[in-house]
């Protein structure tokens, strides 16, 4: 599936008296790779359980491809093609890699009924099979997912989230927890999903390296508001981001 457009209008989150995500207005233009940064507490992760359906906004809309998708509960506003990677080992501890892409794949399609009749059928297998080896997990198929690396799990993760064929893929911090090797393997394989799949894919990071790196466009939060967007280079010429965030280490 090719990538969608995802437009925020508006959108805000108060949690009693603290406002968490601060009239949000943003475009992720269908196919683009785009990076949303900013200091801890900026409301990054939130702004992603607003687009998501894990929390209601308080005010403000959502769109996917020009229709409204607020207020539909997630599993409505995943069909309609936003992704997620969720922790699979935990949710399929005992699993290997192929059983616990299979199992999300047949509960994604409301297949549960069957699932212990015929083990995985051969389409969910298949399709199982095609992800798998788009991510670079097919030499760990028949591997418990609970045993996988710390990086492995993070691609399984990634994996479960493409198997739903989504039109726009979020990843809340992919390399979290990695050392730098394995930070720059991960990143790698997320670009070339990517390219591969044609996904708008946003993604929060907290590595400015990465972030200057891959992403096309850079969204910089602060106290839930955007405070600047544009080109890598814009944003790190920006002299509001290097002074609330970037520090001249990485501001030019």
């Amino acid at each position: 599936m090719t990538g969608g457009r995802l437009e925020l209008q508006g959108l805000r989150k108060s949690f009693g008296g603290v406002v968490a995500t601060d009239h949000v207005s943003l475009v992720f233009e269908p196919g683009t790779l785009s990076a949303i940064i900013g200091p801890n507490g900026a409301g990054k992760t939130t702004l992603f359980h607003l687009i998501t359906g894990k929390l209601p906004p308080t005010a403000g809309r959502v769109l996917l491809d020009g229709e409204e998708i607020t207020g539909l509960d997630r599993r409505a506003i995943v069909r309609r093609g936003i992704g997620r990677a969720f922790q699979v080992a935990n949710l399929f501890p005992t699993f290997t890699v192929a059983d616990a892409l299979a199992a999300a794949l047949m509960a994604h399609e409301g297949r549960t009924a069957s699932l212990w009749r015929s083990f995985p059928p051969r389409d969910i297998a298949a399709r199982a099979e095609e992800v798998m080896e788009l991510c670079g997990l097919t030499p760990l198929a028949r591997t418990i997912s609970a045993e996988l690396s710390h990086g492995d799990q993070k691609l399984l993760d990634i994996a479960l989230a493409l198997a739903l064929d989504p039109k726009v893929l979020l990843l809340d911090e992919p390399t979290a927890g990695m050392g730098p090797d394995e930070r720059w393997r991960m990143i790698e394989r997320v670009h070339k999903l990517w390219a591969a799949r044609g996904l708008t894919l946003v993604f929060i990071e907290h590595d400015m390296d990465i972030v200057f790196r891959i992403a096309q466009s850079v969204r910089v939060l602060r106290y839930g508001a955007v405070l600047a967007q544009g080109t890598p280079d814009e944003v790190r010429r920006d002299p509001a981001v290097i002074e609330a965030y970037l520090g001249a280490e990485h501001g030019l």
